[in-house]
Order: C-alpha cells, then structure tokens, then sequence
C-alpha cells in the first residue's frame, strides 16, 4: 500500500518539491532563486596514493596539561574518520589511527599495489543513493549495525482459524458428485438437505422451507440465478425445477435428462444441468421448450459447471477425468484437457485473469491445474495432498481457496500465482464437499457430511484488503437450518 510511505499531512516533509538522495528534504522559498548544491564525492575507495599523497600525521597524544588540545585532536580524528573514512582512501591495508603502529610500512605496501592498479580512476564514487541518518553522523556509527528500511514491511494477512458461525444441517449428504449449496446475490443461502430446500438469509439467520420433493425424489444440486432470486433445483430424478425464492413459488420444471441431474451453471437467463447421463443440457426458462441444445463429450457422470464471468465458455468436468470448456454456440468442446487423473468436480474461474481456469481432481489425483484457455496452455500444477472437492476465487485480491476430502479434510486459502499458502483451516470431521462465497467476497460457508455449515472469514474486503474482516464475528454460535 503506497498511502503506508506517506508521512502525515501534517509533516512538512509532505510533497517534496523535488526528488532527493538523502533522507533530509530541502525546500526553497518561493521567492528565492533555486541554487543547485555542491556535490562534495565519497572519497572512501579514492586511490589517493596516484598523487603521491601521504596520510595526514596523527594527532599528538593527549597531555594532561593540556585537556583543550587532546578534546581538540579527538575531536578532529572524530570528524575525519566521519568524512573521509576510516581507510582515508588508502586501500584496505591503510590505516590513518593514531593506534596502528604501522603506517609508513602500510602505506608503501599501498603504494606498491597502486602501480599495478593504474588504470583505476583516482576519485571513485559510491553506487548508493541512499545511506543511513547514523551514517552522517560525525561519532562514527556503524552502517552495517543499522538496518535501514526504505518502505515498511507489510505485514502477513491473518486469516481466522476457526469459524465464526455453525449451522447444523441434518441430511447433508457426503457424495463428492452433488452440489448442495449456493449463496445469491441477495445474501441468501440454499442448501439442499435431502429431499427440501432451505433458505438461510445471512442478514436476519431467518431460515425458510423453499419446497419439498417428496419421499420418491431427492435434491442433487441448486444454484441461484446471477440476478434476482430465481433457483435452480436439480433432482434425483433427472428434472429441474425453477422456483421464486422470494415468493417460495415454483415457476416451472424441465426435463430432458435420464438421471440424477448434480451440477447447475447459470448464464444470465440461461440455464446448464449436467447429469449422470453423461449430457449436458442448455436451457431457456423463458422458452416453450425443456432445452435448447444438448452437449455430448463427457463418457461419465457430469458434476463440475462453470461460466466463466464474461459468459463466453463454460467449463465442465467429470468423472472420466476430464474438463472440457464449450463456448455459447457449440455442442462439442472446443478445448479438452486430460491431465486430471481422477473425477474433476472443482472448477473456477479467474475474476482478474481473462481466460484463466483453475480446476481440481479427485482422491487419485490431488492436484489443482491451472489452464489458459485463451491459449490453450496448461500454466502450472500444486499437488495438495487431499482429494479436492471446490474451488473460488477471491473477488477482492488474487487468492483462492480449495476444499478437500481424503484425508485430511482441510480448507487451504492459496495466495495466486505463487500457490504458497495463507491458511490452512479445520473443524470438519467429514469431507468439505460443498462451497459457497458470500456476495461481498470476504466470507466463505463450507459444508461436509459432518451434516454442519461452517462460516470463515478469509479474504479482506474490496475496500480495505489489509483490514480483516469482521462480518458475524460477534454471532459465533450453532444454530439449526432447519
């Protein structure tokens, strides 16, 4: 943050009129004409023997009839050994301290070396632009004793470890293949226990029945519209179904698919499912029709949907290992990618980086690959050591965050692109198969067969990104969802 090497408007050292190498700033008055300073050189590596210069005599010892003197002598090899140097320009075999008993011969020695170095210029000056307020000091401290730091060091983001709120949510289901939980726009979340769908509002924790399928039928997957409060349920038995949240009203359902239908994407108004029948349908609500085309690629079950934020391709992974990316009007995919050696259900896409795309593979693999699609490259891997079941982005700063399985269970919060790790959070007891980012960007809910819903504040806000955020910090408790 350049705003933290500004010193106080108050300080008179604010908006210097104009650059300077050392730390003290001058400044002319406006009615004087501006002169230009002497630059007097650093005469600390000069090869003053080319002259034939001697070292000026040592001061006479002190005598204790004369205290003036010796305070006068002292203070005078203070003030040379402050300007010149303690080698006085004489090599680094020269000494001008009256403590050295060897002079003469030290600086015949000198005097040899130089004839080998002529070439050397005899003034030679200091590359540094800058040097320590101790180092102008006539007393003669110790640069290298003194740290000088030019701008402060920013300090290491600390992320909370621990949840700042818990709900319980009986009926989460562990499998790897569903996606039970989304968080809106509206600062509302879904979540999908067994055959209901609850809404917990984050602002009022108000928690609200949306539907209930039945004993024959089962949620697999919800995901809110990017505008509005329109959801999309996917169920048991290859449907979806469209409600008004904010009325609990169902607009509509659509069929298409054989099977268990596990992933949602929305696309402004339109609609993808992926399903175990290995399709992937593209759906208008507004139209007459249950979908408007169908995509063929995947040779297992679908569990992984992503548009990426410009709506211009979606990425899909599945549990044949792969991760395809379509764009708006095609039926096959334009880009595959088969590095993953286990099911791809995390996907994410960059918010900073155009065309970048991060996914993760099952216990087999562990890995987080990191794609450009615009070049079709395959930029980096991280071995994680867990099986990774989500992955998001950071709105706010260039990190994210992935969820794991087997075996460890963790949370890790990733700093992009040097994937070295900010946090790395526990607290669940069961596989961290569900994700969801809040609307502001700085809160995360995590959900696991554990049947818990854990909040986490990890990224800094759009605002401030050096202040930790504090959003429910003062609501920590374990509630129900339902």
């Amino acid at each position: 943050n350049n705003n933290n090497n500004k010193p106080n408007s108050s300080s008179p050292l604010d908006q210097p009129t104009t650059p300077s190498l050392s730390p003290y700033y001058y400044h002319p008055s406006p009615s004087r004409p501006i002169y230009s300073d002497r630059f007097i050189p650093c005469r600390s590596s000069s090869n003053f023997s080319l002259f034939d210069l001697s070292p000026p005599p040592p001061p006479p010892p002190p005598s204790d009839n004369n205290n003036n003197n010796s305070s006068s002598a002292a203070y005078t090899a203070l003030l040379r050994t402050a300007l010149f140097g303690s080698d006085l320009g004489f090599g680094s075999t020269g000494s001008s301290s009256p403590s050295t008993p060897d002079n003469n011969n030290n600086i015949n020695n000198v005097n040899k070396k130089s004839f080998v170095r002529v070439n050397r210029n005899i003034f030679r000056f200091k590359s540094e632009t800058r040097q320590s307020l101790h180092s102008l000091s006539p007393l003669g401290f110790d640069d290298h004793s003194v740290s000088v730091t030019h701008s402060p060091v920013k300090a290491p983001r600390k992320v909370p470890r621990t949840p700042y709120k818990v709900l319980d949510a009986p009926a989460l289901q562990d499998d790897f293949y569903l996606n039970l939980v989304d968080w809106s726009s509206h600062n509302v979340l879904a979540v999908g226990l067994g055959n209901c769908v609850y809404l917990w509002n984050a602002c009022s924790s108000k928690v609200t029945k949306l539907c209930d399928l039945g004993v024959d039928d089962s949620v697999c997957s919800v995901g809110w519209a990017q505008r509005g409060t329109n959801l999309a349920v996917g169920t048991s038995n290859g449907k979806v179904q469209i409600w008004d949240a904010s009325r609990c009203k169902r607009v509509r359902t659509m069929e298409g698919h054989r099977l268990r239908v596990g992933a949602l994407a929305w696309n402004q108004s339109m609609l993808s499912s992926g399903s175990r029948d290995k399709s992937i349908l593209q759906r208008d609500p507004r139209a007459q029709e249950d979908f408007v085309s169908k995509l063929s690629g995947h040779k297992s079950e679908v569990c992984g949907l992503k548009w990426s934020y410009d709506n211009r391709e979606l990425a899909s992974g599945g549990n044949d290992n792969r991760l395809f990316v379509w764009n708006q009007h095609s039926t096959q995919p334009v880009l595959k990618y088969c590095e993953h050696t286990a099911a791809v259900k995390a996907i994410a896409w960059s918010p900073h980086i155009y065309g970048l795309l991060a996914s993760g593979g099952g216990t087999a693999d562990r890995c987080i690959r990191f794609w450009n699609t615009t070049t079709n490259s395959h930029l980096s891997c991280m071995d994680t050591g867990s099986q990774v079941c989500n992955l998001v982005w950071s709105k706010n700063v260039n990190e994210l965050v992935s969820t794991h399985g087997y075996s460890q269970n963790q949370i890790i919060v990733w700093r992009y692109p040097t994937m070295s790790k900010l946090a790395t959070l526990t607290g669940h007891t069961y596989r961290v198969l569900y994700l969801a980012i809040s609307p502001d960007g700085q809160t995360i809910v995590t959900g696991a067969g554990d049947e818990t819903l854990r909040f986490w504040n990890v990224f800094p806000s759009p605002k401030s990104q050096n202040t930790e955020s504090e959003i429910g910090a003062s609501s920590f408790g374990r509630t129900h969802i339902r």
